[in-house]
Formats: structure tokens, sequence, C-alpha cells
């Protein structure tokens, strides 16, 4: 099993850092703040480790921290190196045990992800990262009992992690436990309020029949991200579910200009037109989701009714 895009965006570990930081050298103190870009991350800590300034659990934080920011780059075989070799300076240290177990991730070897995630929570007990990120790869391996498990402790850990709420409140909807998905959807809203936050719980109550207010978090979706077309195709859907073909049209066309790849939406604009009368645009909407998606049933059978296939 894959983690949809929605989870993997929430499943992204930051760098866990030395505690000491600040000590008036601008390479080390950009290697491990957190606010660092994943590019300023890897240009100050190739600083610490080519300079060698640094030595002990500082040099394997330098190695930790430049590895996790190769990965978020998607540079999985120099993280992996990098990571390899702070293990090797510093085989106590939670953080590299942590991020490699990332990257294996990422190459989906989950086992080795699972192994590494273990030492780290083993070393640091209190590590609510190890706990999130192991259930990500549980999840990944169909193990949802134990990415349940891990999503719980990672929360009992830390009570203000918000991306574990949002993987809980994930396990929760998977067991059609809407009540319970609701409330960590919403305290992931309230620690951290996004576009993803927004859609997955408009997702539960779109699920729960509650459109109104699957409507209202879809529309702050849209606030949130004008740009970005999830929001406006799942507002649309629900526009069209209450009756709004207006409306849901309207939605559906920012969703294309914003995202012409997807298929549902040109589908679902069809149907939208074909509501409104107008045949010839129906018409071309379903033509390009057949374009986009060949065979897709619905729109097949609709063009069929318009004579048009």
């Amino acid at each position: 099993m894959r983690v949809p895009l929605s989870l993997m965006a929430l499943l992204a570990a930051l760098a866990w850092t030395s505690p000491a930081a600040a000590d008036g050298r601008p390479a080390w103190e950009a290697c491990v703040r957190l606010t660092s870009t994943p590019d300023e991350r890897i240009k100050a800590c190739s600083t610490v480790v080519e300079t060698k300034s640094e030595t002990g659990r500082r040099l394997a934080s330098a190695y930790c921290n430049r590895g996790y920011g190769l990965t978020e780059k998607r540079e999985l075989d120099a993280a992996l190196s990098d990571l390899d070799e702070a293990v090797r300076l510093d085989p106590a240290y939670a953080c590299a045990y942590n991020n490699r177990g990332r990257v294996y991730s990422f190459k989906r070897d989950y086992d080795r992800a699972i192994a590494d995630y273990d030492q780290a929570i083993k070393l640091d007990p209190l590590l609510a990262l190890a706990y999130n990120n192991r259930g990500e790869s549980r999840f990944n391996k169909a193990d949802l009992d134990g990415a349940f498990a891990d999503f719980d402790a990672a929360i009992t850990r830390d009570p203000n992690y918000a991306m574990a709420y949002a993987n809980r409140g994930l396990m929760y909807y998977r067991r059609h436990d809407m009540a319970h998905a609701l409330a960590d959807y919403s305290t992931r809203i309230k620690l951290a309020p996004d576009l993803i936050g927004y859609i997955d719980r408009g997702n539960v109550y779109r699920d729960s029949e509650q459109l109104d207010r699957a409507a209202a978090d879809y529309g702050e979706a849209i606030r949130i991200a004008p740009t970005d077309a999830r929001g406006w195709r799942n507002r649309g859907m629900i526009r069209l579910f209450q009756g709004d073909t207006k409306g849901g049209l309207s939605d559906y066309d920012k969703a294309i200009q914003y995202d012409p790849s997807d298929v549902y939406s040109w589908n679902n604009r069809g149907q939208a037109r074909l509501r409104l009368g107008d045949k010839q645009g129906a018409i071309v909407d379903f033509r390009k989701a057949l374009e986009l998606k060949p065979g897709l049933p619905t729109a097949q059978e609709q063009l069929r009714k318009l004579g048009a296939l």
C-alpha cells in the first residue's frame, strides 16, 4: 500500500537538532536551525563537515542535518551516505536513525525504515517524530493497527504534534469512526491550519452527509490556497450534490484552470453543463475526460446519450 500524496505531505519529519545550537558560528547555526531551507541547510552543514569545525555528536549532527536536507530534495543516495556516516560517528544518536528511516521509507524499503525507527525509539523513547514516521512505514505495509498505535504514541509524547493528529485521524477515517476522525482533524486544524487539514476534515463531513460543513471546510481550503485545484474541485462536487449547479460549474472552472490534467473535474463540469442545457459544452468536457482517461464509464455513457460517441 502506498501512502496518498496528501498523507505524505503530512508525514514529512522535521530535522532533529542538537540542543547546543547558538554559539556564534554562522555555518553551525544555519546547519541546525529548524527554519533553514533545504538548500541553506545543505550549504551550511557542508561547511561544517568540510572545515572539520566540529567533532563528536556535533559533527554527527551536521551529517544528520545535511542528510535531512538532501532527503527533502529527494537526493536519496547522497542522503543515505550522510546518515550512514552520522550513525558511524555516533551510534547512540537517535536523529541519525530517524532521518535514515525516512530515506528508506522514500525508497519504499519499509522493513529497513521500521528497523531504524525502532532504534531511534530505543535510544530516545520520547522522540515523537520517530513514532509518527514508523507509523507511516507501517501504514505502507498495510499494518493499520500498528500505524494507529504509533500515531497514538506520538500524540501521547507530544500533545501538540499536528501531523500525528492528522495521521491518527486518517486511521479513524479508515475505520469509519467519523466522530473520532473529526475530533483529530479539528485538533490538527487548531494546531496547524492549512489546505490539507481542511480538505481532510471536509472529506469526513462529506462522507457523514454534513454537506454544508463540508462546503465550508473546502471554502477555507480555497481561502488558504486559492490557486490549488483541490479546494475548488471538492467544493464543486458538494455544490452539485446540493443542487447548486451554477456554483458547481464555477468551482470546476477554477479547478480546471489550476489543474487541467484532472479527469474528474472535466467529467463533473460536463455533468454541470448538461444540467444547465449546454449540450455542446458538455460534449467537449466529456471528450476531454475520455482523452485523459480512456474508457471512463460515466463520460462514455453521457456521450452515447448525447449521440456524440
